[in-house]
């Protein structure tokens, strides 16, 4: 996008015109209402394709819109394309999870964990144990998706063993994964809004977020654990006896299914790529399975007249593929760990497709910055400043339907605003993450949305209550906007240095997205 909105790249004809506003506007208001009208009509089945189809509608009426300003078709199918490379990462990320959630439960990984969690566990306290163990993890993975895809789809399993609730279960997962992921240098999201929004380093980044995602947090953490208090005890004194008896009786429950864990762990706080740490724990577990559940590997393929060594390729293949499938005779076990598989991971990755078409077009044609520019111009105090950061770093998440877009737009849009009234740098980079960042899994046709409801199995319009940590940090940041508290101002002699082009902040998040973790 160049300096005038208008979204020109060199070669470019100079026909191109200016986008108005109307022109900004029609495709967003044609997302909105095909949106609420598949919702209306589809319910929670929206995201099986219905919602697709809205998002591949409105991404081709803003392909029109930009055609009309004198953009070319072939520039238009480019934007489209270009938009879609900022999934690429996210999706393969998304099937190695796919893939990981199938080995984990054929090797008893996920089954060990549900099994030792049923048994210390209780509902009173489970919520905030979900809420503080996703936290501990999401801080030392710095991934928010590798937590709720691993030990996040355990906790919704163990959920409805004890009595608990798996949408609130959920909620406490996300609330956690997401403070981790925040707060931690290694995140890169972390990384990349103070280094879009120029002047802040990382650790004073993470300093300015103590005061609001702290306080964020101890909220959802206190809330969490007085649903457990106010829980009836009828519900909270289940007796989890049977289940782990019926566990035992299945898989061979031991430390050892855990080794996927550890090495997962690891890979991750040594910061391998996130792909290559998630596959490499999904290929030891299969590997795992045919030694320590050889009676489970055996059932699941079915071929008794095959040999072990060609049972086990293929069940390593069909769980990583199609996923694993129990087949006990108990509907209670067999419905938890009947999961996983590339394949189920498909409906989201078509979800991922549609909205980031659609935000590729929006912003290529400049709709996104001039459907922004008056929000800029008429936030007078420092209180509507930052209000019109987060919600323009909310409805980016909406529109747009990717959380790094949602992050860089508003990080480059509102610099100069920020450094002509003095307040300091790490003001935004922080309102930008209070919004951008945490919001995105509210949205069910978001990539991150998408990916929680997916491998968490609960929708996003379920837990979306629940995840008090993501809903309290725009507000808190909104009342520390209003009413001053720890908003810091530069004296008149510190101005911010030029942050980078727009152009580099484009291909910087594009590179961000396409390496990093979510």
């Amino acid at each position: 996008m160049d300096e005038t909105g208008a979204g020109r790249r060199a070669g470019d004809p100079a026909s191109t015109a200016e986008p108005s506003l109307l022109d900004a506007a029609v495709p967003a208001v044609t997302l909105i209402v095909l949106i609420a009208l598949t919702i209306l009509l589809f319910g929670t089945a929206a995201t099986d394709g219905p919602l697709q189809v809205a998002l591949f509608t409105s991404a081709t009426v803003a392909g029109l819109f930009a055609i009309k300003n004198g953009y070319s078709i072939d520039r238009v199918r480019a934007a489209a394309v270009t938009g879609v490379t900022v999934g690429v990462g996210p999706v393969f990320i998304l099937l190695a999870i796919g893939a990981l959630m199938g080995t984990w439960n054929m090797a008893g990984t996920i089954p060990t964990i549900v099994y030792y969690g049923i048994g210390i566990l209780s509902a009173t306290w489970f919520y905030l144990a979900a809420a503080l163990i996703c936290g501990i993890v999401g801080l030392a993975t710095g991934s928010s998706w590798t937590t709720a895809g691993t030990l996040g789809v355990a906790f919704v399993a163990i959920a409805p063993l004890i009595g608990a609730s798996q949408p609130i279960a959920a909620g406490a997962v996300i609330s956690g994964a997401y403070f981790g992921d925040k707060m931690t240098p290694i995140s890169e999201t972390t990384v990349l809004v103070p280094s879009l929004v120029g002047g802040v380093t990382v650790q004073e980044h993470i300093g300015a977020m103590v005061w609001t995602s702290g306080a964020a947090y101890l909220l959802a953490l206190a809330l969490f654990a007085g649903i457990g208090i106010v829980t009836p005890s009828s519900v909270t004194a289940v007796d989890t006896s049977g289940e782990q008896a019926a566990l035992a009786s299945v898989f061979w429950i031991s430390p050892v299914n855990l080794l996927p864990l550890l090495l997962l762990f690891v890979l991750s706080v040594r910061r391998a790529p996130a792909f290559l740490a998630i596959f490499a724990s999904a290929l030891l577990a299969g590997i795992l399975a045919c030694f320590t559940q050889p009676s489970v590997v055996s059932t699941f393929v079915g071929r008794p007249d095959q040999g072990p060594v060609l049972v086990g390729i293929e069940a390593i293949y069909k769980a990583m593929a199609t996923g694993f499938v129990s087949d006990t005779g108990n509907a209670t076990i067999d419905g938890l760990f009947s999961r996983g598989g590339m394949a189920s991971m498909l409906t989201t990755v078509w979800l991922i497709l549609g909205a980031l078409s659609f935000a590729g077009i929006m912003e290529d044609a400049g709709f996104l910055e001039r459907l922004i520019r008056p929000v800029v111009a008429k936030a007078r105090s420092t209180g509507q400043l930052i209000m019109a950061v987060l919600a323009t770093a909310f409805a980016l998440n909406v529109v747009a339907g990717d959380q790094y877009v949602a992050d860089v737009l508003p990080s480059r849009i509102y610099r100069d605003e920020f450094a002509r009234r003095r307040i300091a740098p790490r003001m935004l980079s922080r309102a930008v993450e209070d919004s951008g960042t945490v919001t995105s899994p509210l949205v069910p046709w978001n990539t991150c949305g998408a990916y929680m409801a997916g491998v968490l199995g609960v929708a996003t319009a379920a837990y979306l209550p629940f995840c008090f940590f993501n809903i309290a940090s725009p507000l808190i940041s909104l009342i520390y906007g209003f009413t001053g508290f720890r908003i810091e101002r530069l004296p008149p002699a510190e101005a911010t240095d030029a942050t980078p082009s727009v152009v580099e902040a484009v291909e910087g998040s594009l590179g961000a997205s396409a390496s990093g973790t979510h």
